[in-house]
């Protein structure tokens, strides 16, 4: 029973690739958000790869765009300018015209309230003349804007206005319900033809109207059809797909695209088909228009912008256009410039006009020439995901790492190439981001199961050797066997010795438990802080720390790290020092020296058993920067050699140039103080000691004493002040020797 429990939940390669199949049909079952939007981006990538397509050649737009409203003025123009318009287009014999703006106010450039407000002054002062009453009512006649542009759209007889619905209850709200009456019947005449219901319509199956805002009473009665010009966006902000139908009081009513190319068919009329899921179908006369069950249509553009001819509204009142270029054309008049806000975001460009949207909708209706993603792709994007889902398991548990590598990277090639060409060929959308996902998911978990299982072996020698050395250098061995070898590597490293001031007189006023502890509570928070600078704790000596940084990985600012790990050292005391003085336990002082340069690093001791840790006179130098923290009364001793390094970082004040046992060479050391941030506070003080320092080195015994004096007035009781003024009484009653340098002599450790 045992076995079978254990086979039942052991993992293979097997089980992986059916769990990820599942994970990815789960996912593409219930829609994930992100993948959602990833796929709407796969699409936009199909569109560019594919490339621009030529439109028909039936649908022009009249731009209103910079040109025309530098020689025409800004927008909105006057209505008697539009009847121009109108006018030119009807002498160019164009089929359709289509706005794809609305005129909801009356004309703010009419005069016809001056007009009407003089009228009622004659009136008031009693003036009955016929003649001036007659002159009256044929200025204003004139001055009626509105009218004047209705009889051009009337004499036309092929305008088809837009308007747009309020979907947004909240946008509607300023309404009165006589107000929504009004619009309603304003735009009756442009609802679909003929409706086949089967079934109670689910409300929220197609889009929903609050209120209309249809064109002023002259326009709309004078025009032939009206349709909408409302757009929709996907999740990521860009309009891929455009509603053909909105529901508004139990009506439908269909978008300006469609009611101008009834206009141009001459249709007999719209049909629409809806059962209680939402829409089955609409027809335009003879030809099928296939949408999702919202009523959306998916949008097959053929470009960015002006892949349609765009003509300026300007060129074509002043005459300066071919008429044949509008002659049996749908014309479509909408905003191009950027100012009037009219752009949209599509697969080809961030700013494309939304008229151009309506063109583009008109020529795939026209040519059949339909993005399709039928209920049927479900069934082949589900076929496809658990293919390359079980090709990916397969091989991959036969194939070596970098073979399965390059095997996942050839099917999301293969399948991206494939999926690109049947949407260039057939115009079929097919899911792109699912079978990827299924791809990389089997990758992946193939890969991390096969490594878990070459690790097993790698466990044995970790588990044997974690109790001897550190977790990095187990890493880096696992890495590179060869590194088991005795001997080692010259490199560029820092080290650092810490250890605990008159630890003995400590431990003799302690139990050994008490002791214990409080070394381990020590040793503790220390080497934590080494960790956290990946410092490479080489020993502890004792109640001593060594710790290395730039091996065993390199680490290019190894002194910075050194140097942080001590000052993260001494602020780590004092809060253990606060701690101990509560408990009124012993308090315990540390020194720290720091050096940087060129060791020996890598495996040292004897074939049966060795250390990694590193040694030379590097080493030797830092451990007695360390020591001499008790000669000045510092925490912080850092070599010349790691000052370079840091002090554009750092805060640091020049101590002494000393020559250190076993050495000949004087070396300048440092007291490392902080970081730079802490330079406002200290600044004063770290001046006014290495001016002493200088006037030291001159023999300028009384000037350097001064100095040291400033110092300790800024920093009270600074030790390495008080040791000079010391020094320097001593050096004027007994004078150093011609040739003193200022170096000084280390005679312990």
């Amino acid at each position: 029973m045992g076995t079978l429990i254990k086979k039942t939940f052991s993992v293979s390669p097997l089980k992986i690739t059916i769990l990820a199949i599942f994970l990815s049909l789960t996912m593409y079952i219930t829609n994930v958000p992100f993948f959602h939007f990833m796929e709407l981006k796969a699409l936009d990538l199909n569109f560019m790869a594919r490339g621009t397509r030529a439109p028909g050649g039936e649908t022009v737009i009249a731009a209103i765009d910079e040109k025309s409203l530098t020689e025409l003025g800004r927008w909105p123009w006057k209505r008697t300018t539009i009847a121009l318009l109108v006018d030119k287009l009807k002498e160019y014999e164009a089929k359709s015209v289509g706005f794809d703006v609305v005129f909801a106010e009356p004309d703010e450039n009419s005069s016809l309230k001056d007009l009407e407000g003089l009228s009622r002054k004659i009136d008031d002062m009693g003036l009955k003349d016929p003649v001036l009453l007659k002159f009256l009512d044929e200025k204003k006649e004139e001055a009626d804007t509105d009218l004047i542009l209705a009889r051009s759209i009337r004499r036309a007889g092929n305008v088809t206005l837009g308007y747009f619905f309020y979907v947004s209850k909240k946008d509607a709200e300023h309404l009165s319900e006589e107000d929504i009456k009004r619009s309603a019947k304003y735009i009756s005449g442009s609802k679909y033809d003929i409706v086949h219901m089967r079934g109670k319509l689910d409300e929220y199956a197609v889009i929903n109207a609050y209120s209309a805002a249809p064109n002023v009473k002259p326009l709309n009665d004078a025009a032939a059809r009206s349709g909408y010009f409302n757009s929709f966006s996907d999740i990521d902000g860009a309009n891929r797909r455009s509603p053909l139908v909105i529901r508004f009081r139990d009506n439908f009513y269909p978008p300006l695209s469609v009611s101008v190319l009834k206009q141009y068919l001459d249709s007999p009329g719209l049909s629409l088909k809806i059962a209680d899921y939402g829409v089955e179908g609409i027809k335009i006369g003879d030809i099928e228009i296939p949408t999702d069950e919202a009523g959306r249509i998916l949008v097959n553009f053929l470009g960015p912008a002006k892949t349609f001819p765009h003509y300026s509204i300007t060129d074509i009142i002043h005459n300066r256009l071919d008429p044949d270029l509008f002659k049996n054309k749908i014309v479509l008049i909408g905003a191009t410039a950027t100012g009037i806000y009219d752009l949209r975001v599509t697969p080809f460009s961030t700013a494309y006009p939304g008229v151009g949207i309506h063109a583009t909708v008109i020529d795939n209706i026209l040519h059949q020439n339909f993005i399709r993603r039928p209920g049927w792709t479900s069934l082949i994007d589900i076929f496809i995901i658990i293919l390359v889902g079980f090709i990916m398991g397969i091989i991959l548990s036969r194939a070596k790492a970098v073979s399965g590598f390059l095997l996942a990277i050839a099917l999301i090639i293969v399948w991206a190439l494939t999926n690109r060409f049947i949407f260039s060929s057939y115009n079929l959308w097919l899911n792109t981001v699912y079978p990827l996902f299924t791809i990389l998911t089997v990758y992946i978990g193939i890969t991390i199961y096969r490594y878990i299982t070459e690790e097993r072996e790698k466990k044995k020698i970790r588990g044997a050797f974690q109790y001897y050395l550190t977790a990095s250098v187990i890493t880096e061995m696992l890495k590179n066997p060869s590194k088991l070898k005795l001997g080692g590597d010259k490199k560029n490293l820092s080290v650092l010795f810490s250890d605990i001031r008159g630890f003995t007189t400590v431990s003799e006023r302690l139990t050994p438990e008490e002791l214990v502890h409080l070394l381990n509570e020590y040793l503790t928070a220390m080497t934590d802080i080494v960790f956290k600078y990946d410092g490479l704790l080489d020993k502890y000596m004792g109640d001593a720390i060594m710790a290395v940084f730039g091996a065993p990985l390199d680490q290019p600012d190894h002194p910075k790290r050194a140097c942080m790990t001590a000052i993260r050292m001494m602020e780590e005391l004092k809060k253990l020092q606060k701690k101990w003085s509560d408990e009124e336990r012993p308090i315990l002082d540390i020194g720290i020296g720091v050096n940087s340069g060129d060791m020996v690093v890598g495996n040292m001791g004897s074939e049966m058993r060795f250390d990694y840790t590193v040694m030379g006179d590097s080493v030797n130098l830092g451990s007695r920067l360390e020591g001499i923290n008790k000669e000045y009364g510092t925490n912080i001793v850092i070599s010349e050699f790691t000052y370079e390094k840091v002090k554009d970082t750092l805060l640091c004040r020049e101590l002494d140039s000393v020559r250190v046992k076993g050495k000949a060479l004087p070396v300048r050391i440092y007291e490392l103080l902080g970081e730079r941030k802490d330079s406002d506070k200290l600044s004063g003080f770290v001046s006014a000691f290495e001016e002493g320092l200088v006037n030291y080195r001159q023999y300028q015994w009384d000037e350097a004493i001064s100095c040291f004096k400033k110092a300790i007035e800024i920093r009270s009781g600074d030790p390495p002040s008080e040791l000079y003024i010391k020094r320097c009484d001593g050096l004027k009653e007994n004078p150093p020797e011609t040739g003193w340098d200022g170096v000084y002599t280390m005679t312990k450790k």
